[in-house]
């Protein structure tokens, strides 16, 4: 008797089509978190906002729809704002919303907050007066500040959805971002830069994959040597080639990638500009969003990805090449964390500098985690992580009734992941085989 494995596009993730029973306890907390985020609102916003008008600009210069400065009642909007959370909570309470409505109720509640922060920071200002709080350049700037953050996540989402733990995104952005600007200057040719920014990132990877995979080097401990490995690198090329005005102006010349605005598009007020007039690493990014999120749940490249970093065993017995698989998926991540890499140099201030990622590779790594592994998740977490980080400048431009440290505003998106684990926004857990190496019995 001949005995058949079935075809691998019928094996299945029970753990990803069979969501957790929720408990009381938990349904209970959320709500009455999603009641206090009110009453704090409505209190401290609301309340506390200085007596005047909040101002808001939703056009720029040379914009060719041109629309009128917002004014209105700062305190009363935030007050407003903030019952309408509390009627989110007290509607949880009453009947726990499905996992949709949840999401949409965690979206609705974060918009209302921030929106109603803004208020009581513009209201009644001094400087608000002649200049408004611009709502094109705060979301324009946001989108900016966070692609090197979403391709980091994409980057992240793509090795552990395999079973490989990438802590060296940090590291492969770095050199990315080193060999982007080098080869930039070095041809006189950007496209020259965006090529050898993603190959310098794609070999950071291979390290990472030859170590992990085949030598079974502990994955957190190779990512924390490969970041330092990936500084000191770049540390010396910088040191030795790149400083100093001659050797600058030949290999960190500082040339950037053009804008490309796309006609109609960039023209929509307030986010047209910040999502249609960008380079070309932009645009890219906007693909490899759809890219992976279409391809880890829609074709059978994402079913086995998935299937390797969930049940290895179980895809090995239907013909899954794992360690086959898991090669492939970390170089292509690699990639993609090589482009990151580049937008920090050629796709933005065009010079490298020493350390020039800042931490930007952890952040990432936060976004995914808050994401929960998936595409869009870690994309919406991206997004807020620049918003805070671009929030920070525009409140020390406009000024706030109670002064605010940077410093705690750069901690606000660590404290959202920590709330996220913590399991607010649900359970947070990483694919099953997340971080251990597959040895073929």
């Amino acid at each position: 008797m001949t005995v058949t494995s079935p075809p691998d596009d019928e094996l299945v993730t029970v753990r990803e089509t069979v969501a957790p029973p929720v408990s009381r306890r938990r349904r209970a907390g959320v709500g009455l978190a999603f009641v206090a985020i009110g009453v704090l609102t409505f209190l401290a916003w609301g309340l506390g906002a200085r007596n005047g008008d909040a101002a808001f600009n939703v056009s720029q210069f040379g914009d060719k729809v041109q629309v009128p400065t917002l004014r209105f009642p700062g305190g009363g909007a935030a007050m407003v704002m903030g019952v309408v959370i509390i009627l989110i909570g007290l509607g949880y309470l009453a009947r726990p919303f499905g996992r949709s409505a949840h999401r949409w109720a965690m979206v609705v509640t974060g918009v209302l907050f921030v929106l109603a922060f803004l208020c009581w920071a513009g209201t009644g200002s001094p400087s608000v007066a002649n200049s408004p709080i611009s709502l094109t350049g705060l979301v324009g700037n946001s989108i900016i500040a966070s692609i090197p953050l979403i391709l980091g996540a994409l980057c992240g989402i793509v090795c552990e959805r395999s079973g490989v733990i990438n802590i060296a995104i940090e590291g492969q952005m770095l050199v990315g971002a080193f060999a982007g600007a080098l080869f930039a200057s070095s041809a006189h040719n950007l496209g020259i830069g965006l090529l050898g920014a993603v190959v310098a990132g794609a070999l950071i990877a291979v390290l990472l994959a030859w170590f992990a995979i085949r030598y079974l080097v502990n994955q957190i401990v190779l990512g924390v040597v490969l970041n330092a490995f990936a500084l000191g690198l770049t540390n010396l090329g910088f040191h030795s080639i790149m400083a100093g005005p001659k050797n600058a102006q030949a290999y960190n010349a500082g040339a950037t990638l053009p804008q490309i605005k796309i006609p109609v598009l960039g023209d929509i007020p307030i986010l047209g500009r910040a999502l249609f007039d960008v380079n070309i690493i932009v645009y890219i990014t906007y693909a490899l969003i759809v890219v992976v999120d279409v391809g880890l749940f829609r074709t059978r490249w994402g079913l086995r990805t998935r299937a390797v970093g969930e049940h290895p065993k179980a895809a090995d017995t239907v013909g899954i090449k794992v360690n086959r698989t898991r090669y492939r998926n970390v170089i292509i991540a690699g990639l993609i964390a090589g482009l990151a890499g580049a937008f920090l140099t050629i796709g933005g201030s065009g010079q490298f500098n020493s350390n020039i990622s800042s931490g930007k590779g952890f952040i990432a790594l936060a976004a995914v985690i808050f994401g929960r592994w998936s595409p869009r998740g870690a994309v919406a977490a991206a997004l807020l992580f620049g918003f805070t980080d671009q929030l920070q400048i525009t409140l020390g431009i406009v000024g706030t009734p109670v002064a605010i440290p940077s410093a705690f505003l750069s901690m606000v998106p660590y404290l959202i992941t920590v709330v996220a684990v913590a399991g607010l926004v649900g359970r947070v857990q990483p694919p099953a085989a997340d971080g251990e190496p597959y040895v073929k019995g």
